[in-house]
């Protein structure tokens, strides 16, 4: 219940992040659930997430806590003592021993085979959040079904490269070769590279604004999600962050100076 209610900030690890990731340290009491490729980047920035977020099970997570980041990897890792995961079941073992913070699990669909037999033998664990099969959408569901959050906006939601072919916002081992790239339409109607599966996700993220009850806002500033050919989908409020953190949480800040003095000549209307 300490979430409920709130506007929630999912922040993804897309190239737009070195746009508008600065401006998170301005949110006020918003809760801030992030994927956990971000750990450097906002450490580096002076941003604390209020959680990190894991779906991946392979090794690939405890590169990434570093990968682009000023400091080494052990920094980092000290640095986990000060922060809240939530974390996979299936998780590496190495990304659980070497954090030093605060985890809570969760479990994830698997399709039918052997490793969805070994991992329901290992352990009777129900407690399950829908992803998509991307950790971003396990933060969604996290704030919109566990914390109970009606409204959340979305940053770093590019799914997509950005126009120079970057994956994130900052250099990062999936810049060297882009692969079998797909060409897509983003929401300022401009063409972008993406994976195919990274299109897949975006269109599930679609699929939930479309379902689940509550307000969808994309401040990414840029990326796929929300666009098609024909025009950007209703179900998202397309905005800048800055927008978003001045305009929509906090609205009533402009007025707050002529509420505490009256008797100044400044005069704010919002509408």
């Amino acid at each position: 219940g300490k979430f409920q209610g709130k506007a929630c900030i999912l922040a993804g690890s897309g190239p737009s992040l070195k746009v508008n990731g600065e401006q998170l340290k301005s949110r006020g009491d918003a809760p801030l659930l992030s994927c956990l490729h971000n750990f450097h980047f906002f450490e580096d920035r002076g941003i604390k997430p209020d959680f990190y977020v894991s779906l991946d099970a392979g090794p690939i997570v405890l590169e990434e806590i570093s990968e682009g980041g000023k400091l080494t990897p052990d920094e980092y890792w000290e640095r986990t003592r000060d922060h809240t995961l939530v974390a996979y079941i299936g998780s590496h073992p190495d990304l659980i021993r070497k954090w030093k913070g605060p985890i809570y699990f969760f479990n994830a669909g698997l399709p039918a085979g052997d490793t969805k037999k070994a991992a329901d033998a290992a352990a009777n664990f129900y407690t399950f959040l829908g992803s998509g099969g991307n950790v971003l959408g396990a933060c969604l569901y996290l704030a919109k079904a566990i914390l109970g959050c009606p409204m959340v906006a979305f940053v770093g939601a590019d799914f997509s490269f950005d126009y120079d072919n970057k994956f994130h916002g900052w250099d990062s081992k999936y810049d060297e070769k882009l692969g079998n790239a797909i060409r897509v339409t983003d929401v300022y109607g401009m063409k972008r590279s993406t994976w195919q599966s990274y299109h897949n996700f975006k269109c599930w993220f679609e699929y939930v604004a479309c379902t689940v009850p509550g307000a969808y806002f994309n401040c990414t500033e840029g990326g796929t999600l929300g666009a098609h050919p024909e025009g950007n989908i209703a179900q998202f409020t397309y905005m800048d962050l800055k927008d978003f953190l001045g305009g929509v949480l906090g609205m009533n800040e402009h007025v707050r100076a002529q509420c505490e003095d009256p008797t100044t000549e400044h005069r704010t209307m919002l509408f």
